[in-house]
C-alpha cells in the first residue's frame, strides 16, 4: 500500500495497517477506502484484511459521538 504519487501532503494522512503482511502504510484521508480495497483485492482475495489502524479508529469513533453528543449523560 503506497500512497498516490499526486497526493496533497497538506492533507491528513490516516495509517492503514495489514496484519497478513505485516505492514503499515500512510494513506491520505480521501484515498483510504480505495487504497483499502484494492489492497485487500489485490492481496488477500477480497477479504476484508488490510484496515485502517485500529487505534486510530477507535479515536475518530470517539471524536465522531462527541461530536454528535452521544456521549452526553453516559
Amino acid at each position: 500500500m503506497t500512497p498516490p504519487a499526486d497526493h496533497d501532503d497538506s492533507e491528513p494522512a490516516v495509517p492503514i495497517h495489514c496484519p497478513d503482511c505485516e505492514t503499515t502504510s500512510r494513506v491520505p484521508l480521501a484515498d483510504v477506502a480505495d487504497a483499502i480495497d484494492r489492497h485487500n483485492d489485490q492481496l488477500h482475495d477480497g477479504d476484508e484484511v488490510a484496515r485502517v489502524d485500529p487505534d486510530v479508529a477507535d479515536r475518530i469513533a470517539d471524536l465522531v459521538a462527541e461530536e454528535l453528543g452521544l456521549l452526553d449523560g453516559a
